[in-house]
């Protein structure tokens, strides 16, 4: 897994030739499935053949259906989760394009949720804590961004600066898991340099 995310960092994604790879999940934490361009990738601890069973070829849209990804939560004690739209962006030199504070201690919802699906997560404020940005290492070992502006923040191009700010402070191409129905996170995203390369559901150990 770490050798494929590897290969779409530097421009190589799976060939879109219709197949599915299956391969170990990267971590005990880290199952799902992501579906580049006519290709889709499933990372779980699961018998191959029990995965095949439930995919009917060449139906590229099974795998992140309802169906198969219910199926795979049952089989594997999970959850699963929002299919939401991966991009990623290469970094970028130089200080972030807005004034940051980095914080140790946060209680924070969207760092609690951060810390729960990455490790090595730093933190930092901005607008006097208006705003929050959180990276940390995710699936395989990549970095991720989460980016969250209060509402009084918001429509001000905040979103976007923080996105960018990502690509200056992990010095290594970063990734972003974003719900396509948030329209607005969709388009600071993309205006903050991020390229979609696919989507991903990720399956996780209930809570509570």
């Amino acid at each position: 897994m770490e050798e494929l995310i590897a290969g779409v960092e530097r421009g190589h994604p799976p060939a879109a030739d219709g197949g599915l790879t299956l391969v170990p999940q990267p971590s005990p934490r880290d199952l799902g499935v992501i579906a580049f361009t006519a290709h889709t990738v499933v990372f779980a601890d699961v018998e191959p053949g029990w995965i095949r069973d439930r995919l009917p070829p060449g139906d590229l849209s099974a795998p992140l259906c309802p169906p198969f990804l219910q199926a795979l939560a049952d089989r594997t004690g999970r959850r699963a989760g929002g299919i939401d739209l991966l991009s990623l962006a290469g970094p970028l030199p130089g200080p972030p394009p807005v004034a940051l504070e980095e914080v140790t201690r946060s209680a924070h919802s969207r760092v609690a949720r951060a810390r729960r699906y990455r490790d090595a997560v730093r933190v930092w404020t901005a607008h006097d804590g208006g705003a929050l940005l959180s990276v940390g290492r995710g699936v395989a070992g990549r970095w991720e961004v989460a980016v969250e502006v209060e509402p009084e923040h918001r429509g001000h191009g905040l979103g976007r600066l923080l996105a960018r700010s990502a690509r200056h402070l992990a010095g290594a191409p970063v990734w972003a898991q974003v719900a396509p129905g948030n329209a607005a996170s969709v388009r600071a995203f993309l205006a903050a340099g991020y390229a979609p390369v696919g989507a991903e559901a990720l399956l996780t150990e209930p809570t509570g």
